[in-house]
């Protein structure tokens, strides 16, 4: 960590002065379009700190006195979890509010108000929502920061930072490689958001989908603007020895009107060691988890299986942005 005018707590942690010129100090978090290399470079950084705090130290107090509104309109697991123990790690406090159904909002509350509610309570609101253009429209109705945990099919911008934050620590840079997506590109908001993120750096693309849930056009022009390289196809098997990271996600059987057509590509998207044998040595396999069957449990012991570390990770960069906002990173 860095040690230019810190403090140090009861236990010896270092304790940052507050740094208001770190780019994000107060800021919204709402979409991966906020961040540029220069800023990506120092909050990836940020989670390197957090990761060597947390296996040193177990927590800091670099929060205390401060409070997030955990505001959870979806179930969610890891992105709750993370977020809360991210705070607590800080010294912080939580107000959960989760699969929000008890309360005002069952009223007919509307979403700006309930924020403006919540800010009198806290320093600091974490919202995800069923619904694209949420996290905005929260953002906006706030005095305090906001950071989007998903809206809809819309973006989920701290998953993708923490997704970039294992790809650059599972292979030890950014620049040169090709990355391939895999499963429902179409709806996967986790997918949508990497890919903005990877735009800027040197990466190559293959999206591997069935038809009706390739990657959307309006991504695909994006990345036609900065003139990146990708391509698309409908089998794993095409890309699987080419590739630096295989992102996989999963094809929803829901999403198909046509059960036969399921069928027929189901198989296409499962990562077995049968798979894993043509792959490269130094390749690195991620999910953004729940996964159901489009990962084989017997490559959860191939090295190479990044999921559960980048689970882990989710937190350390977490860590960083909520530090961040606040002044405290």
């Amino acid at each position: 960590m860095h040690q230019t005018n810190d403090m140090a707590d009861s236990r010896g942690a270092a304790m940052p002065a507050d740094n208001v010129d770190n780019g994000l100090y107060g800021q919204d978090i709402l979409s991966v379009n906020q961040f540029d290399r220069k800023l990506l470079e120092y909050i990836l950084d940020v989670g390197d700190e957090m990761r060597a705090l947390v296996r040193r130290f177990g927590k800091a107090n670099l929060l205390e006195g401060k409070i997030l509104a955990n505001l959870f309109y979806e179930p969610s697991t890891r992105t709750s979890s993370s977020f809360q123990a991210a705070m607590l790690r800080l010294g912080g406090r939580v107000i959960a509010i989760n699969e929000v159904k008890y309360s005002s909002v069952t009223k007919g509350e509307s979403l700006p108000d309930t924020i403006r509610t919540l800010e009198s309570y806290c320093d600091v609101i974490v919202i995800r929502h069923p619904e694209t253009g949420s996290a905005q429209t929260a953002g906006k109705a706030a005095r305090i920061p906001v950071i989007n945990a998903g809206d809809g099919a819309g973006e989920h911008p701290t998953q993708a930072l923490l997704d970039l934050y294992t790809i650059a620590d599972e292979l030890k840079r950014l620049d040169g490689l090709k990355v391939a997506m895999v499963g429902d590109l179409k709806y996967g908001r986790t997918v949508h958001s990497l890919t903005r993120l990877l735009r800027n750096f040197e990466a190559e693309f293959a999206f591997v989908s069935p038809e009706q849930l390739r990657m959307p056009d309006y991504i695909l022009d994006e990345l036609k603007a900065d003139n990146h390289t990708y391509a698309e196809y409908e089998d794993v098997h095409e890309v699987i020895s080419d590739v630096d990271v295989l992102y996989v996600t999963r094809v929803q059987r829901e999403r198909f009107p046509d059960p036969d057509d399921y069928e027929r590509v189901k198989d296409f998207y499962v990562i077995d060691p049968e798979l894993m044998a043509k792959a490269k040595q130094d390749m690195t396999v991620m999910h953004p988890l729940p996964r159901v069957y489009e990962i084989d449990t017997r490559v959860d012991d191939d090295p190479r299986a990044a999921y559960f570390r980048q689970m882990e990770n989710g937190m350390y960069m977490r860590m960083a942005l909520l530090a961040a906002v606040l002044g405290k990173a």
